[in-house]
């Protein structure tokens, strides 16, 4: 690799997280560019020209410019790795697709989309987003009585697509406590090789930083 990877990321953002994260599981040199999105730089022409949805996480490997987190996820997967984040055999691979549709499905609508509301003031019905968070951790814990991990009994970019924004959902007063299965897959994310965590916010039940 002749230069570091960049990523366009903002500090805040799960999903900016999910390719830092990534990244340093992968070992790969990064350099990470500060995007404010307080600030409004998403939406200045020099990084519509990178992504035009205007959104963080971008990455420039070298000239190759991909934007979208899972996107983002199953390029390294396939470029840096031997198959064990992002498995060949079809119906492996299948299991990892689930997760990633879930990743920007129901984990968005829900974990995510509270969080929103405490951490960036947005808009959203807060009942109806944190009621959502609840149905898909019930859902999740259930999957994780079966297997350490969500595609299985090792970690993929499944677990790495829907880690940051369950780790954080007490910032959007949405509590873990009720799903050991989850907290205990947490864990096991947080004591792979390489892992580093996101900023958290105190607000909400998130009470430490």
């Amino acid at each position: 690799m002749s230069n570091p990877i960049k990523l366009y990321n903002f500090p805040k953002s799960g999903h900016a997280h999910r390719i830092e994260l990534m990244l340093s599981l992968l070992n790969l040199p990064t350099e990470l560019v500060f995007v404010d999105l307080a600030k409004g730089a998403h939406k200045q022409p020099d990084f519509l020209a990178l992504n035009p949805f205007g959104q963080v996480p971008v990455i420039d490997d070298n000239g190759t410019v991909i934007a979208d987190s899972n996107a983002i996820l199953v390029y390294l997967a396939k470029k840096y790795d031997n198959g064990s984040w992002l498995p060949e055999e079809p119906a492996a691979a299948a299991r990892v697709q689930r997760w990633l549709s879930v990743a920007a499905g129901p984990l968005a609508f829900g974990p995510a989309a509270a969080r929103l509301v405490t951490v960036f003031g947005a808009a959203f019905n807060t009942d109806e987003v944190i009621a959502r968070a609840h149905t898909l951790l019930k859902v999740i814990d259930a999957e994780l009585a079966k297997a350490p991990f969500l595609a299985g009994s090792t970690p993929t970019i499944a677990d790495i697509a829907n880690y940051s924004y369950i780790a954080h959902a007490p910032e959007g007063n949405v509590s873990l406590e009720p799903y050991a299965n989850v907290r205990s897959w947490l864990a096991r994310i947080e004591s792979l090789p390489g892992f580093v965590p996101m900023p958290r916010t105190v607000i909400g039940l998130q009470t430490s930083a």
